[in-house]
């Protein structure tokens, strides 16, 4: 091997690295190939520099020479392109990247995070449990009166009724169906959460909105009335803080919606909109290609006018006023904001709501949704600045949940184990420990449809999927790759992310079928035990909070990793195949206990041999 900054021989430390911190570079390429001399070449990404530093030879080893550089990072926050430039004893020039050898135009260039430490993410969110809440749809005390409401609001009578998929005479789906579910309704299932292990409840927008997601925002400053007042928020806050359980809230500030007390279409608020009068305190926010029939909007959709972040009067009302939304629900009782569709927000936004946050009750949390790597993210032709150490504390991190999903589903575990190990190398640490993993939210099909359905002719219309549900043989192996899908959540690195009802065995296809109803009194209990048992598991046990992890073996459908903190060491060991898997590790440590069945497994001749069941796990605990 020439080089790899995975591995501490070549590159250390791992991974992403401090604004002025050093880092050794080593490199070991073969003898054979005559090189004399060697050069690191970077691009500055933010700064648009380029730099060529000099790498010393060091000696020989076994069959290679060792050329070596220890070199200090930017002292600003940067993303650092690199490769390497080999001269041989003849003056020919050799280029080496990820790629391996070739020339300067087909390099593939290492990247290297720069960032400034400038506070690192709560650790109440990234060793915690999460739970995401769908508001309308987790627990109703009383069937709501819409009467006076924004919108043209229906109430479904039936909790188990099916939401409102099909489309109106326009073509649009209106959202416009509630099933009542409210604050105080989340706040009288706060024990149940609390024997979920859950230290986060992270819930879809609660401001007053026309439509049952309230992605559609109609007043930022307004409790939805249909989800109770300012105070059962307060309440629901309070009593969450009893249970060791912080609330975060989405924040939707790239769009408003257009009934809105600051866009107005419809005239339901007294206020002067922006589309009623150009003359309008909020005519400023929006911009107008043809008043008021034309407009910027988000993705195109009408009813989703987008705002100018950039309006002064926006960010002071959203930001940086006394009573700006981000200090307001803070005061409240809130613990953070994600941030909704971060990709469509300027850089300068989001730090500047990072700022306030720290201002107004540091030790908040502040997460970005973003659905690729958020380390290099390029969005509307800028590269993003997420993790740099001024914006976000971390991301929801999607690449977990599409690098779980293809192992799963028949892909190799290398994959997997490779996905992810280049998000830790890309990511401060701080950031890779607070991601939000998931296998399920309200933008994706309920994950055990996913793992058990299999993709069917019969399934072609948004109508059949509907109404369709596994049956005996495909809910049994749905639930079993659930289970697995489960264990790899909850012993990953970062906070466990359960969407509302994947514990209780919730089926759906795409919005707005997985926005069914909480079943309560019909959970799948053996399900919802397991989750249990999950989060107990990882309440007890240090290593899967916060230790470092390992891949002893990725290949195929057997996956190991382990994690490790202060001595304490969990082997979890999965196998996604159809048959059983026979698992050979290295293993220097101490008798394995099985966190399941108590058996006992000890390594012989250094070796540790456990058979594990197709389709299943298992979670070994010790000591080195």
């Amino acid at each position: 091997m020439v080089f790899s900054p995975r591995d501490l021989r070549y590159k250390k430390p791992f991974g992403a690295v401090t604004c002025g911190s050093l880092v050794d570079i080593t490199l070991r390429p073969d003898k054979e190939e005559h090189f004399t001399k060697c050069s690191l070449l970077a691009f500055h990404e933010f700064s648009h520099q380029e730099e060529m530093i000099s790498l010393s030879f060091c000696g020989e080893e076994e069959n290679c020479v060792l050329f070596s550089v220890s070199f200090a990072a930017p002292s600003q926050p940067e993303l650092l392109w690199y490769g390497f430039r080999f001269t041989r004893d003849d003056g020919s020039i050799c280029w080496f990247g990820k790629n391996g050898y070739g020339s300067e135009q087909a390099l593939q260039r290492y990247q290297l995070t720069v960032y400034d430490e400038t506070g690192t993410s709560p650790a109440w969110f990234g060793a915690g449990v999460t739970y995401q809440i769908f508001p309308d749809r987790f627990c109703r005390l009383q069937t709501p009166d819409p009467t006076g409401m924004v919108g043209d609001r229906i109430v479904h009578e039936n909790w188990s009724d099916t939401p409102d998929y099909l489309p109106d005479a326009s073509g649009e789906i209106r959202n416009r169906d509630f099933f009542g579910g409210s604050l105080p309704g989340i706040t009288a299932k706060l024990d149940y959460l609390q024997s979920l292990s859950v230290t986060t409840l992270y819930l879809c927008p609660i401001f007053e909105s026309a439509s049952n997601h309230r992605y559609n925002t109609a007043d930022y400053k307004k409790i939805d009335p249909m989800l109770g007042t300012e105070e059962d928020f307060s309440q629901l806050c309070r009593e969450a803080e009893k249970r060791g359980i912080h609330i975060i809230l989405d924040g939707v500030f790239n769009h408003t919606g257009s009934v809105s007390r600051y866009f107005n279409e419809t005239g339901f608020y007294s206020t002067v909109g922006a589309y009623q009068s150009q003359s309008s305190p909020y005519y400023d926010w929006y911009h107008f290609t043809h008043w008021p029939d034309s407009y910027d909007a988000w993705w195109g959709i009408r009813t989703l006018p987008a705002v100018e972040e950039s309006n002064p009067d926006y960010v002071n009302y959203i930001v940086d006023g006394e009573d700006s939304v981000i200090r307001r629900w803070l005061r409240a009782g809130a613990s953070g904001w994600r941030l909704d569709v971060a990709d469509e927000l300027p850089d300068w936004f989001i730090a500047r709501i990072r700022r306030v946050i720290d201002e107004e009750k540091p030790g908040s949390l502040l997460l970005g949704e973003v659905w690729e790597d958020g380390s290099n993210k390029i969005a509307y032709s800028q590269r993003r600045q997420y993790l740099q150490g001024h914006e976000t504390h971390g991301l929801m991190n999607y690449p977990f949940r599409t690098a779980a999903l293809q192992y799963l589903s028949g892909g190799d575990a290398a994959a997997f184990r490779d996905s992810m190990e280049t998000i830790r190398e890309n990511y401060p640490p701080s950031a890779f420990y607070s991601a939000m993993n998931m296998l399920g939210t309200h933008d994706t099909p309920r994950i055990l449809t996913l793992l058990g359905a299999a993709p069917q002719a019969e399934l072609d219309t948004k109508a059949k999927r509907a109404t369709y549900r596994l049956d005996e043989t495909a809910l049994r192996h749905g639930l079993s790759m659930l289970r697995l899908a489960a264990l790899l959540l909850y012993t990953f690195p970062g906070s466990p992310t359960v969407f509302y009802g994947d514990e209780a065995g919730m089926e759906g296809f795409e919005d707005p079928l997985n926005r069914g109803t909480y079943p309560w009194g019909q959970e799948n209990a053996s399900l919802l035990s397991y989750y249990r048992w999950l989060g107990s598991l990882r309440t007890l046990h240090p290593s899967l909070r916060s230790g470092t992890i390992s891949y002893p073996f990725a290949e195929g459908g057997g996956l190991a990793f382990t994690r490790e903190l202060k001595g304490e060491i969990s082997l979890v060991l999965l196998n996604a195949g159809n048959e059983p898997f026979s698992f050979s590790i290295p293993w220097a440590g101490g008798l394995l206990t099985d966190a399941f069945s108590g058996q006992q497994f000890f390594a012989f001749g250094g070796k540790l041999q456990v058979i594990v069941p197709s389709c299943s796990g298992m979670l070994l605990t010790g000591s080195r």
